[in-house]
């Protein structure tokens, strides 16, 4: 994006290009019930999902997060994946697209055992009470305590440490976060914002750290770089995905060798070039739940675009 202020042709084409994103992610997320089911595998889910936002006419803002049970966020299949959906799971579908880098982030939580369904309307509901307030003048630590309130009073627990998060063209989080419990952050809303607000609620610990696996990274720096493998993946990682989050299997076709690759991908781990995004789980090993709108903050109110 250019480093000039916008004119208002400018704002007008990212404020469309936000809305197209959020309805095509729309329309992809509600067929998710057909698609996660006891014996299906999270690898199928995953790519049918990520075929499902190009054949749209949009581009995948990062890849389709399958998170189960008490994993609450940033897990992806990798390529050799063979896990399947068992029969009470509660899956967290979480999916991204974009058109010229402005996303549409939205998610659902899929209760296959039909035994969590106060979990889920914690999340639900709470969400609802964030939209219900943010407006330009509001300050995000408002909204978080409505969030927490809503989730508390079912008898579970916002997990205090994932957000939901401002979007900019290209900029998944963009700088400010909407807390999911009561806090002093004082970022007021302005007309023109977009946001992805994603409350979790947890019967478990309600805080959520880091795991061993990493499948999500997304690009950060461009340092020099001592392979030619690395400067070559470097490149790729640049022109395919620019700034916003990607999946290690989505690389696998860019060298012949699978040990190139992963050399490669440690280099520029090492050397800072990218972000790393460990899968998430409730401390606490309790079941998690999510539910996510983007929303565009007009002039007195917040607009859903993730809704058909």
């Amino acid at each position: 994006m250019p480093d000039e202020e916008p004119n208002s042709e400018d704002l007008a084409k990212v404020a469309e290009n936000f809305k197209k994103a959020g309805k095509i992610a729309a329309s992809i997320l509600d067929q998710v019930p057909k698609l996660v089911f006891p014996g299906e595998s999270y690898l199928d889910i995953a790519e049918s999902l990520e075929k499902l936002i190009n054949d749209a006419g949009a581009k995948i803002a990062f890849p389709a997060n399958i998170s189960v049970n008490d994993i609450a966020a940033h897990f992806t299949p990798e390529a050799t994946n063979e896990q399947l959906i068992g029969e009470k799971d509660i899956v967290k579908i979480d999916i991204g697209t974009h058109i010229d880098g402005c996303i549409g982030d939205t998610a659902i939580t899929v209760d296959l055992s039909g035994e969590n369904a106060k979990l889920c309307e914690a999340s639900e509901a709470a969400l609802e009470a964030a939209i219900s307030i943010m407006k330009p003048g509001v300050e995000v630590g408002k909204i978080g305590e409505q969030v927490e309130k809503e989730i508390t009073s079912r008898g579970f627990k916002p997990i205090d440490n994932l957000t939901g998060h401002k979007l900019e063209p290209y900029i998944l989080h963009a700088g400010v976060e909407i807390p999911s419990i009561k806090s002093p952050a004082s970022y007021k809303l302005k007309e023109g914002d977009f946001f992805a607000v994603e409350p979790f609620a947890s019967s478990g610990s309600g805080h959520v750290s880091d795991t061993s696996q990493v499948e999500i990274f997304s690009l950060r720096s461009s340092p020099k770089l001592r392979m030619k493998y690395s400067r070559e993946l470097l490149a790729h990682i640049a022109k395919n995905y620019i700034s916003l989050p990607f999946a290690e299997r989505w690389l696998k076709g860019v060298f012949k060798s699978r040990v190139t690759l992963s050399t490669a991908i440690r280099e520029l781990l090492n050397t800072g070039a990218l972000q790393a995004y460990p899968v998430l789980r409730d401390t606490g090993r309790g079941l998690v739940s999510q539910k996510e709108h983007t929303l565009a903050i007009e002039h007195d109110s917040a607009k859903i675009l993730t809704k058909l």
